[in-house]
């Protein structure tokens, strides 16, 4: 389909945005995907758009947290294999999906994204006493993420550090260092998939993915610096807007 150089632009802007934020507090899929359904591109064009320039952005914000000590791959290999497994069959089986049965379910999805937002718990600055050992939290919480990150994704970014805190007991920089790790995994695995069917618009995500190595870059910096920032109401508000906007003028 053909965008004007205009609405390249503000999808673009929306992607440096999407970087950033989503280094400090997860979820910035909650802002790319629904403005690239809001220009009208078909569901799965903008699921494999979304992941690619996800993907890169990801890799820009583990890259950092990894260089600079924040994150220890080996005790969460297991967990990334059974994300990737799962984002496997999540990305297979949203694949199957007709258009309109994406076009009433994805909606949805924001919604309730939106509402966990609302609700959901502060992430611990401190380590805590773990409830899993790394092996059942890969088989429970990595396997259902990265199936619900390969079919959908959006929010995955702020779910994650919650678990690994709930689950694993991990202090907040920790835990946002490790889901870098966990997304790129699942995002990486459910990309690679989509480009092989043939499903990504080249031409907005490479822009979009280089806004997103600059804006992923600046916020992993500022999350190790600062801590966790406050912009969970921010995607909130854009996420029920937007389930809003695609529920009822479509």
């Amino acid at each position: 389909m053909e965008l004007s150089f205009l609405t390249q632009m503000v999808l673009v802007a929306v992607a440096f945005f999407a970087g950033l934020i989503s280094s400090i507090a997860g979820s910035g899929g909650v802002l790319t995907l629904p403005a690239l359904l809001w220009v009208g591109l078909a569901p799965l064009t903008a699921l494999a758009t979304n992941k690619v320039q996800s993907s890169v952005g990801t890799l820009s914000s583990t890259w950092n947290f990894f260089r600079k000590g924040h994150l220890e791959i080996k005790p969460l290999l297991v967990s990334v294999l059974m994300a990737v497994l799962g984002s496997i069959v999540g990305t297979l089986t949203v694949q199957a999906l007709d258009g309109g049965t994406l076009n009433r379910l994805i909606p949805l999805l924001l919604l309730g994204i939106g509402i966990y937002f609302l609700l959901s718990p502060k992430v611990s600055p401190v380590d805590r006493v773990p409830m899993l050992g790394f092996n059942w939290f890969a088989c429970t919480a990595a396997l259902g993420m990265g199936f619900y990150g390969g079919f959908f994704g959006p929010g995955m970014g702020s779910i994650m550090p919650f678990l690994f805190v709930w689950l694993l007991g991990h202090n907040l920089v920790k835990a946002t260092a490790e889901t870098k790790l966990m997304i790129l995994a699942v995002n990486g695995t459910s990309a690679a998939i989509f480009i092989f069917n043939g499903f990504v618009l080249w031409e907005l995500a490479l822009p979009m993915a280089l806004a997103q190595i600059v804006g992923a870059r600046l916020g992993s910096n500022l999350v190790m610096t600062r801590g966790s920032g406050l912009v969970q109401p921010i995607i909130t508000v854009v996420t029920v807007l937007v389930a809003l906007k695609l529920l009822f003028f479509p």
